[in-house]
């Protein structure tokens, strides 16, 4: 264990970016379990889904006028 320590020590001196990568490579699965139900437990609401299609009114439809061509 005290030779892993070692090299990732060595590595964080020689090539931070490397060893920057792997921990946001590893934070990023542990956020997607931890961070839900720390949310939910804060009360949070996911927002009210935004409607997929205009609503049609309750009469009759009456035929559009006044926009035909003009006949020359």
């Amino acid at each position: 264990m005290a030779s892993v320590y070692r090299y990732l020590q060595r590595l964080s001196h020689e090539s931070p970016v490397i060893v920057w990568a792997l921990g946001l490579g590893f934070l990023g699965p542990a956020l997607v379990v931890t961070v839900p139900p720390i949310r939910k437990s804060l009360g949070w609401q996911p927002a009210e889904r935004i409607p997929t299609t205009f609503p049609l009114p309750d009469r009759a439809r009456r035929p559009v006028s006044g926009f035909e061509d003009p006949k020359n």
